[in-house]
């Protein structure tokens, strides 16, 4: 591809799923990549393969300040600068609601979800401004705009996280420093699995059984994955994006484009659930009624 070559990209949650791609797809389009993660294991596997010419793998709690800024001084360091950064590490936070609050978990997953995300794109700043500009990416979510699809603490941080990218867009254009949001839908990811406490090991094995069952929920008849979001951070990343900022980008198989029974003919819809009538009764009812017209 080419359209990355000469940036280097800092990418946070690199070592698997979505994170993980993204170097794939950087490297492919000719980018080097500083990759932070906390799965050490899986992280010094990633940089050998690709080299360290190419990739450097840094141990990184995005909650932690100086283990962000290690990012950075790395990407200085070991290529000569910072042109993007893509805001991607998290997880699915605290699961409890409204009337049984988590509090520690619920500041946990601020922390996690919002506040690296302002404190990435604050160290960024300075790096960028000395390129000339860059470019911002950060994964929000379609719980951002939907309810159901996640924990409450979770969407409002990815929420939180979607409009911090509009602000963002707007007081840093002086520097010509881009912001972006990425808001995935149902990708085959372990995030599920390591949501219901699983081991790293079995949550990657339910992202298998997540990509080969999750098709049924979307239009788009088929799981999102890795790469679908990846090839989308790399666009956005790339010049050819020049004149796209502070915006928010649904990448989600068509999830949020209405109810089932918008898109699947097999499924009645409200009315018909209230009305107690399965689509094939009321198909049934409608073919009387022409007939009776017709008679």
């Amino acid at each position: 591809m080419g359209e990355l070559s000469g940036k280097t990209a800092i990418i946070t949650g690199a070592a698997s799923g979505i994170g993980y791609a993204g170097v794939e797809v950087f490297v492919e389009a000719g980018a080097t990549v500083v990759a932070g993660d906390l799965q050490d294991e899986k992280g010094k596997a990633l940089e050998a393969r690709f080299g360290s010419d190419k990739v450097r793998y840094v141990h990184c709690d995005v909650t932690k300040r100086d283990e962000l800024a290690s990012l950075f001084e790395t990407a200085e360091e070991a290529f000569g600068g910072v042109d993007i950064l893509w805001n991607n590490a998290g997880m699915g936070g605290t699961p409890t609601g409204v009337e049984d609050l988590d509090e520690e978990g619920f500041s946990h997953t601020v922390d996690l979800l919002l506040k690296s995300v302002f404190v990435g794109t604050k160290l960024a700043v300075p790096y960028m401004k000395k390129r000339g500009g860059g470019s911002v990416v950060n994964t929000s979510s379609i719980s951002a705009v939907c309810a159901g699809y996640a924990p409450i603490t979770y969407s409002v941080c990815k929420k939180g996280v979607a409009h911090f990218s509009k602000l963002a867009a707007a007081e840093l254009s002086k520097h010509h420093i881009r912001v972006n949001a990425i808001l995935p839908g149902f990708i085959a990811t372990s995030i599920f699995g390591a949501s219901l406490g699983l081991s790293r090991e079995q949550a990657d094995q339910m992202a298998a059984l997540v990509e080969q069952q999750g098709g049924k929920m979307q239009p788009a008849g088929r799981t999102g994955k890795a790469r679908d979001i990846a090839d989308m951070a790399a666009y956005l990343a790339s010049d050819r994006a020049s004149f796209i900022t502070g915006g928010e980008f649904l990448i989600d198989g068509g999830m949020t484009v209405g109810p089932r029974h918008s898109w699947d003919e097999s499924d009645g819809g409200p009315l018909l659930d209230a009305l107690g009538i399965s689509p094939e009764q009321a198909e049934e009812m409608r073919e009387a009624m022409m007939a009776s017209q017709e008679s």
